[in-house]
């Protein structure tokens, strides 16, 4: 794939009105190539969160450009928006937001079957995607019956089952301990080499440091656009002084 997976050109977002009037971001621009997991990092407030429900088609841009393999998510409908998220961008949040009533397949076929896939063909790549994360075992089991690893493992099965071009992972490691930490972002890692490419918001720097590019945002803006061992370099040294 030539063209960017995702492509934030002049964007601004401005929450409320008048006197309570937010500027979450500024002009943003943002560039993420098939292939590639990017890193954003930044203090608490500096637009992370509302970057990664722009890139998904979640909230809207106040001005600028957005566009997720080509297609321009301004010029869009609440129909064409919700295919391309069912279809497109993959999610993965620090809180799991599994359903405690499905099974770990019922939960990653999902999206599939809302997207009208058949039931045993959503039952099929599900479990291909809990394969590929190592949990092909556990596919019949309910979310209160697995580890917090192991959920946070359905939950990146499910980002990323289907056709997926585009990854969003909101501290997708936050709630986990580092050594299951390292085994999540590995299995990001991994499905990018596939071409895939993925927004990763962390605020630890070794966990930025399995990224390709790390892009640093400030009062929602970039305000350093790096490779990863400078960016990773810079972090570690002024945590470890």
């Amino acid at each position: 794939m030539s063209e960017p997976v995702l492509q934030m050109t002049d964007v601004v977002r401005i929450h409320g009105r008048g006197d309570a009037a937010v500027q979450a971001l500024r002009g943003l621009n943002l560039t993420v190539g098939a292939g590639e997991l990017v890193a954003v990092m930044g203090p608490s407030g500096s637009g992370k969160s509302t970057l990664l429900n722009l890139a998904g088609g979640l909230d809207s841009a106040t001005a600028g450009s957005i566009r997720v393999i080509g297609t321009e998510l301004g010029g869009m409908n609440g129909k064409e928006l919700a295919a391309l998220r069912r279809r497109r961008v993959g999610y993965v949040f620090q809180d799991f937001n599994l359903i405690p009533s499905l099974t770990a397949a019922e939960n990653v076929a999902l999206p599939l079957e809302l997207d009208g896939v058949r039931a045993r063909t959503a039952r099929r790549q599900a479990e291909e995607s809990l394969a590929e994360v190592g949990l092909a075992e556990l596919s019949d089991r309910f979310p209160d019956e697995m580890s917090g690893g192991q959920q946070q493992r359905v939950a990146i099965a499910r980002g990323m089952v289907g056709e997926r071009v585009l990854v969003l992972a909101d501290e997708p490691t936050g709630a986990l301990d580092s050594e299951t930490g390292e085994q999540v972002l590995g299995l990001l890692r991994q499905r990018c080499s596939t071409g895939v490419g993925a927004l990763l918001v962390t605020h630890d720097a070794r966990h930025a440091s399995w990224a390709d590019r790390i892009v640093f945002l400030r009062d929602g803006t970039v305000v350093d656009d790096t490779g990863r061992r400078a960016g990773v370099e810079s972090l570690l040294s002024e945590s470890a002084s």
